[in-house]
């Protein structure tokens, strides 16, 4: 599949090529007429597009297009103009793994940094737990992103941003040695582990909905449940039960994220902020990477700010003067 990737692409270029739907919306314009307003992507990153036609219906994400027209830099940011647009079809000669935007390790990279990390656990419940909370949800594990939009929305984003986590919490252990490890990575590898259940997403790492128990319960319930069933099913109780589970409700941090308690001892506390860190740093990561030196983003909900793009090659020279 020969074709310009989004992350090359510049101002005022020709694009002809196949692109994955991440998001797809039909909007109204201040005239009145209609249009359509998308999110493309291929591995490589992620483009917004318009195709100023309110007669062409709005694709599924998930699906694959192809689109024809011309880039155009809108707000400091680049954006592609579709004059055509249509679905992909079984004559097309498309390299689907060329469209997803993914981790980058491999899920057998990143599970195993996990698995290695879990073999070192000193606490015999923690380990069990952990294993088997693996276990059953490993299938799903190789191909979930960690969000639908926000942070690690990408195919293995889940071990990928778990694995980030462990990497910091591991530092964080270097600096305060008298925490205990086994509990702070087991809240780690396992604080988003049900975001498998809270989100449907396709095996290229698309998510299209939220489930019903995701919208109902959210992921931070479900895995305080699915904690307590596999303790049952280990026949473990007590405190390292306990002590997991209040992770998992309170690594939002705060009541209006979700979580119903706040970090109630130290490694729940460190937990709450590496997860938030490493949360934060992709997102800036991923819409920093679309601008400009010198240049502002558009404001980014999430966040509540807009970003900027620093000139570091500025930086560099008058140190050197």
């Amino acid at each position: 599949m020969n074709q310009p990737k989004i992350c090359e692409l510049l101002r005022d270029q020709r694009f002809e090529g196949f692109l994955l739907v991440r998001t797809s919306d039909q909007r109204t314009g201040g005239n009145g007429s209609k249009y359509l307003d998308l999110n493309l992507a291929d591995r490589t990153g992620e483009v917004n597009a318009k195709v100023w036609d309110g007669n062409v219906q709005p694709p599924m994400p998930g699906t694959v297009v192809k689109v024809r027209g011309g880039t155009l830099e809108y707000n400091g940011r680049l954006q592609l103009r579709v004059e055509r647009i249509r679905a992909m079809v079984d004559s097309d000669d498309v390299e689907l793994s060329q469209l997803a935007p993914c981790a980058p390790e491999t899920p057998d990279e990143m599970m195993g940094q996990i698995m290695e990390t879990v073999q070192g656990f000193r606490s015999e419940p923690i380990r069990k737990i952990v294993l088997e909370m693996l276990r059953r949800f490993d299938e799903k594990l190789q191909y979930y992103p960690a969000a639908q939009r926000i942070h690690h929305a990408e195919r293995s984003g889940l071990l990928h941003h778990t694995t980030g986590m462990l990497k910091t919490a591991k530092v964080i252990m270097d600096i305060y040695p008298w925490l205990n490890s086994d509990l702070l990575y087991a809240g780690v590898i396992l604080h988003d582990l049900c975001k498998t259940e809270e989100m449907d997403s396709d095996q290229m790492g698309v998510v299209r909905d939220y489930s019903k128990e995701g919208l109902l319960l959210g992921h931070l319930v479900l895995g305080v449940t699915r904690i307590q069933e596999a303790a049952n099913d280990l026949g473990i109780s007590g405190e390292p039960v306990v002590l997991l589970q209040h992770m998992m409700l309170s690594h939002h941090g705060e009541a209006e994220f979700g979580s119903p308690r706040k970090p109630m001892f130290p490694e729940a506390e460190v937990l709450h902020w590496v997860d938030l860190l490493d949360a934060r740093m992709n997102e800036m990561q991923t819409a920093i990477a679309k601008l400009k030196p010198g240049v502002f983003s558009e404001k980014i909900w999430s966040l509540d700010r807009r970003l900027y793009r620093a000139e570091y090659e500025e930086l560099e020279s008058s140190q050197e003067g």
